[in-house]
């Protein structure tokens, strides 16, 4: 969940580093820090607080020199959030400096072996105690650096990526890798390291992305050396070509990178589906299933593994593909999943969606399923990530980088390719009417114009937003397939406003949330034209009846609905199975403005980070 940059070359290191750790903020923020090896000695930096923080301590109190550092920006896990816990950290004799994202759950035991041999810690983390243990191993066994680094990680239990070099050998940069991502840029007789390809895109598009269980030894003047952990194997590695430019990690005129990110779901979603969909000819092809299909065919039932927001997509996803391609579908948060012991067999699909492919739970559900003969697919955003390695299959959604904490176009994009499966699937087992199957092609290529038509609506969603600022609960409504819609509506205004926030099945108020509600309670209904039309009706009579205050999404046109709600937001009409791909738009809207009126950071929340890579 931490952002960690690297640099080994002949430029400056320090803006690299500062710009880099910028593009990783998204990672953790509570503390950052930073080293520079100036050709003396290491000058070290670090502060509670943000990266600029950072920045504006490091114009005073270090010169800024030097062609080798390392650089992070934390997201607590061991110690509270200050200067002293902040990364990097440097180990008792001041030789060799780390920098870690990840836990190391045996640290205790650790700690404990090494304070009887001596050693002293002035910090709270795991981390301290890692870059000591590697240095009284490269003591006592009398080894270089980087086998120090193997023999200690052969010691730890838990997850990492860490970054370490040597005061005494500043032409070197050991990097290794369990459960946390980590990428190498190669450049002319330079390298960079970070947690994503996003800190270095601008000197090279070359990067090595490192396997669980690898280390790495970067050196100047020659190739990187790859070797796995566990038995000192040299690897060959892939160096791959990246498919990012620097114009998709800058926010481009916006005040955030949430509305940013927002505005981008027409474009997103049509880059989703490029070349994947052809209305026209009845063409529904995505590689990684047609290699696969039979898997589907013959499963007994598709079970669905993510967190978050991811995990909403698939509950989406759950009806989309029971209605259409009548496959029994589960959907499990990944983190219980993989905890009670569930019953999976050789004949079961399972489906991880994850936008950073990173997602620690997601990825041992992965593992789980996989070990129990289930045939596993990925969807996610990142290209080369973990997920994307580890699965059987998958598709990539296209979404580009998203920047801001609080996912949006991952949503969408994901619904997206889960929806193009279901539609293929559904085709290849004669399950849906050509007729049907046809116009839900074609609406579903129409889609990217009508969430346009969604986003015209900004103006009137702010003015809504200035009524309900100051609200201190919100409960959200929706049945059928915009059940998982409510769901997120109250996810994203809880993750960026802290306003408290519930989504349920619209029935399911009159089973105790009703008692919540008078005159003080906005409740945000979905009541857009569908088969449970009347039965929302009902519901929004009932709040209504007792004073509550009534937002509600509606199909444009809508007559019945508006003239009961307090306030409307309206969407073009659409599908019923299509529609949580525009009715989500006027809520991420909603949650936005209400976090800009109440002078939140809506691109950095409290307390939570973008690609959750600890369990």
């Amino acid at each position: 969940m931490c952002g960690i940059v690297g640099y080994i070359g002949h430029r400056d290191a320090y803006p690299i580093i500062l710009n880099g750790l910028r593009r990783l903020e998204y990672r953790g923020y509570d503390s950052a820090g930073i080293a520079l090896y100036d050709g003396n000695d290491i000058e070290m930096c670090k502060t509670r607080g943000k990266v600029e923080d950072l920045s504006q301590k490091a114009d005073v109190h270090i010169s800024k020199n030097g062609h080798l550092g390392i650089g992070h920006t934390r997201w607590a896990t061991h110690g509270v959030p200050n200067d002293i816990n902040s990364h990097p950290h440097i180990s008792n004799s001041g030789d060799l400096v780390l920098i870690h994202n990840g836990i190391i759950e045996n640290y205790a035991t650790i700690k404990k072996e090494l304070e009887k041999r001596g050693y002293s810690f002035k910090s709270d983390t795991d981390t301290e105690v890692l870059v000591n243990l590697i240095e009284e191993i490269k003591k006592e066994e009398k080894v270089k650096l980087g086998k120090a680094v193997q023999i200690a990680l052969n010691q730890v239990v838990g997850a990492y990526a860490i970054a370490l070099f040597d005061r005494k050998k500043p032409n070197e940069i050991i990097v290794a890798k369990l459960g946390s991502p980590l990428a190498i840029g190669i450049g002319d007789e330079e390298f960079f390291v970070a947690s994503d390809a996003t800190p270095f895109i601008e000197f090279t598009n070359n990067a090595i992305y490192l396997e669980d269980g690898e280390l790495a030894i970067i050196r100047l003047g020659r190739e990187v050396r790859v070797r796995k952990i566990k038995n000192d194997k040299l690897v060959d590695p892939y160096v791959q070509e990246l498919q990012l430019n620097l114009e998709q990690i800058e926010k481009g005129g916006y005040d955030h990178f949430m509305i940013k990110e927002i505005y981008e779901q027409p474009s997103v979603i049509k880059d989703t589906y490029r070349g994947r969909l052809l209305a026209d000819q009845g063409i529904v092809r995505l590689g990684g299933l047609e290699d696969h299909i039979q898997k589907f065919m013959n499963a007994d039932r598709i079970i669905i593994v993510a967190c978050g927001t991811s995990w909403h997509a698939g509950l989406v996803s759950e009806y989309i593909f029971e209605e259409w391609a009548r496959i029994p579908v589960e959907v499990e948060y990944a983190s219980e999943f993989r905890y009670r012991n569930p019953i999976i067999t050789e004949n079961d699909v399972v489906i991880a969606i994850s936008q950073s492919g990173e997602t620690a739970d997601t990825l041992e559900a992965i593992k789980l399923a996989k070990s129990k003969g289930a045939f596993v697919y990925g969807v996610c955003n990142v290209v080369g990530s973990s997920i994307s390695r580890e699965t059987h299959s998958g598709t990539y959604t296209h979404a580009g980088p998203e920047i801001g904490v609080a996912s949006t176009k991952a949503f969408t994009t994901q619904i997206t390719v889960l929806t193009l499966m279901a539609l293929r699937l559904a085709k290849e087992k004669g399950a849906m009417s050509q007729s049907n199957y046809m116009m839900h092609l074609r609406e579903l290529d129409l889609i990217p114009e009508k969430v346009a038509e969604a986003l015209k609506t900004n103006d009137h969603i702010e003015a809504v937003a200035k009524q309900f600022k100051d609200a201190a609960n919100f409960l959200y409504l929706g049945r059928g397939y915009n059940f998982p819609v409510a769901l997120e509506g109250a996810l994203k205004l809880k993750e960026i406003s802290y306003i408290h926030a519930e989504g349920y099945p619209a029935a399911e108020m009159k089973h105790g949330p009703i008692a919540l509600i008078d005159e003080n309670m906005p409740v945000v209904v979905i009541a857009v034209n569908s088969n449970h039309y009347e039965k929302v009706v009902s519901n929004i009579q009932e709040i209504k009846s007792r004073d509550g205050k009534i937002i509600a999404v509606v199909t444009e046109g809508d007559t019945t609905v508006t003239e009961i709600a307090d306030y409307v937001m309206e969407v073009p009409k659409t599908p019923e199975a299509l529609t949580p791909l525009v009715t989500t738009i006027p809520l991420q809207l909603l949650s936005y403005h209400i976090a800009v009126m109440l002078g939140k950071n809506v691109d950095q929340p409290r307390n939570l980070a973008k690609s959750v890579t600890v369990e």
